[in-house]
């Protein structure tokens, strides 16, 4: 199998490191907090003390870190993965990023002689944990089709959609989807409970009709009992929420509902909360309901 080099073992990284080591990968991980490290070890992966030790030697670099800026700096300057990756390497950003910041980096990364591709996933924690992820990849295909046994190892669903910057695309269309699902999820819930319904039980026969959704499935129990430990959190998703309104905006497309939710999500981090799940838009629809 594969040496693979996962920088970023954060509440996605860690669990998607502990499941290419149980695929049978030898994996190096490398994090700001060495207990991250530690734990990637207790799990039968490498730990690594630099990006430039990390990659030395590695064939397929995995990246997942919070924003462009913290991708720029891993991959740029003298001490970055870019310098310091063996030529041929494949090198795979699963961070969610700006389109055109994927854009660039692969292009300075494809002309120091890597394999780069954009590949944010979508899942959450838990998704990461099972190894159930879907991955959008942008990149070469036959870089994609090089590096599926790697992808299989923590996703479900792999899917090619087209060059350099596709994947963090339809990552953002992704998340528009989820915050705007999330949303009408919360109403639903205050709704619900401001006539009294049962609300399991309501949950129980809404996510088996039409209006069945991952959210309903996954997230609205956590809703309903105000328990909003982050899978994902409301600062991260108000980062994504940024890319999708300027690239909407770059690309001249109205998306009236995306904007609303972007604003109530950036509402929510102001009020505190940026650190709970961001499932917790549940809160901001108590507060403008007088209801917390």
């Amino acid at each position: 199998m594969s040496t693979v080099t996962l920088i970023g073992l954060g509440v996605m990284g860690l669990p998607m490191g502990i499941n290419l080591v149980k695929a049978g990968h030898d994996v190096v991980g490398f994090n700001r907090s060495p207990a991250k490290v530690d734990a990637l070890v207790a799990a039968g992966g490498r730990g690594a003390v630099s990006v430039a030790d990390a990659v030395s030697g590695a064939h397929v670099i995995i990246t997942m870190l919070p924003d462009s800026p913290d991708v720029e700096a891993v991959a740029s300057g003298p001490d970055g993965l870019i310098a310091h990756a063996a030529s041929g390497a494949f090198w795979i950003d699963a961070s969610t990023i700006r389109p055109d910041v994927a854009v660039r980096l692969a292009a300075s990364a494809t002309s120091a002689g890597l394999r780069a591709m954009d590949a944010p996933v979508s899942g959450g924690e838990a998704g990461a944990i099972e190894g159930t992820l879907s991955i959008m990849v942008g990149g070469a295909a036959a870089d994609v089709e090089a590096v599926r046994p790697v992808l299989d190892s923590v996703g479900s669903t792999i899917v090619h959609v087209g060059p350099s910057g596709s994947g963090q695309t339809v990552k953002a269309a992704n998340q528009l989807i989820v915050a705007g699902t999330i949303q009408l999820v919360a109403e639903a819930l205050v709704f619900l409970e401001a006539h009294e319904v049962d609300t399991e039980a309501a949950i129980r026969v809404l996510a088996g009709g039409l209006a069945g959704n991952r959210i309903l499935d996954r997230k609205a129990a956590g809703m309903a009992a105000r328990t909003f430990v982050p899978g994902f959190r409301v600062d991260l998703h108000h980062k994504d929420l940024g890319i999708v309104t300027a690239a909407a905006r770059e690309a001249g497309v109205a998306i009236p509902l995306g904007s609303m939710v972007a604003q109530l999500m950036g509402a929510l981090r102001a009020e505190g909360h940026g650190s709970l799940d961001h499932s917790a838009l549940l809160l901001l629809v108590e507060q403008l309901s007088g209801r917390n």
